[in-house]
């Protein structure tokens, strides 16, 4: 069974695409962290350091349903000849994840693309030559700044990705903060990269934030104001992580789904590793399960 979290008439469903350990020593891209940091991060996420103490990652999308459609938040690492082959452990296992969820790829209705980091858009656009949005009824939606910033962030995906998107006419431009049909709504949280964003789901005083990249690792969400290497603006990164953090002060409760940590959902307004979401919904210890 697919980890879910269900919040008033959304659920929000966690979608493997694969895992394995990231390229870089852990302690060069968090050059700042201490000892004991990691010390509280390891026993918030034990998962994500292997037995040779690398930063072992999971890479997965969100798929968010309702009764007003589906909204899948990013699309994973992509086949084996995706934009994220030359690092990543492609082939990724998203399609199979989807179908575990019932869900078809004509039946998504809006993905959002939160950065142009090639482990977030491997299946938005697959066929190499013969480029098709994997998901044929769906709108894509980028921020304007992201868009803006492609030659900074990551030139290989103007050909890949923005072209034959607007080629098919499935690109949507955002500016900041905007409304999904289904009613989600996209955050702008700039700083990972120029225009990265975050999508929430609110049903009454219960919030779920689908991060993106806002934070890579759980020593983020612990100590938010340590820079990760491949931020492009560490300054920015750092408050709209603190701003997206800050939101939950005025809900009963506000779940972080992420892509890298271990566990899919995990408490935000915890600060401390006292409370992780599994996949029954249930809170436990913030192991994997």
């Amino acid at each position: 069974m697919l980890p879910t979290l269900q919040v008033g008439p959304y659920t929000v469903i966690a979608l493997a695409d694969g895992e394995g350990p990231f390229f870089s020593p852990r302690s060069e891209v968090f050059p700042d962290a201490t000892s004991e940091q990691w010390a509280a991060a390891d026993r918030f996420d034990p998962g994500a350091v292997d037995a040779e103490g690398r930063w072992w990652l999971r890479f997965r999308a969100f798929a968010i349903r309702s009764d007003r459609g589906v909204t899948l938040v990013d699309a994973g690492i992509g086949p084996a000849d995706g934009p994220a082959a030359s690092w990543a452990p492609v082939p990724g296992v998203l399609p199979a994840s989807l179908a575990a969820a019932g869900i078809a790829p004509s039946d998504v209705d809006t993905v959002v693309l939160t950065h142009l980091h090639t482990d977030h858009v491997g299946w938005a656009v697959v066929g190499g030559e013969q480029a098709r949005p994997y998901f044929p009824n769906a709108e894509y939606l980028l921020q304007q700044a992201e868009s803006d910033a492609i030659d900074a962030v990551n030139p290989q995906l103007r050909s890949s990705l923005i072209d034959p998107l607007r080629a098919s006419d499935r690109l949507r431009l955002l500016d900041g903060e905007a409304a999904l049909r289904g009613g989600e709504r996209v955050l702008a949280t700039p700083g990972h990269t120029p225009g990265h964003q975050s999508v929430l789901v609110e049903a009454g005083r219960e919030r779920v934030a689908v991060t993106g990249d806002l934070l890579v690792h759980a020593i983020q969400l612990l100590h938010p104001e340590l820079a990760y290497a491949h931020e492009t603006d560490p300054a920015r990164a750092r408050a709209s992580r603190e701003r997206l953090l800050r939101r939950g002060r005025s809900a009963d409760t506000l779940h972080l789904a992420t892509p890298h940590l271990t566990e899919p959902f995990v408490d935000g307004r915890a600060g401390t590793a006292s409370a992780a979401v599994g996949g029954d919904g249930v809170s436990g210890s913030g192991s994997a399960g």
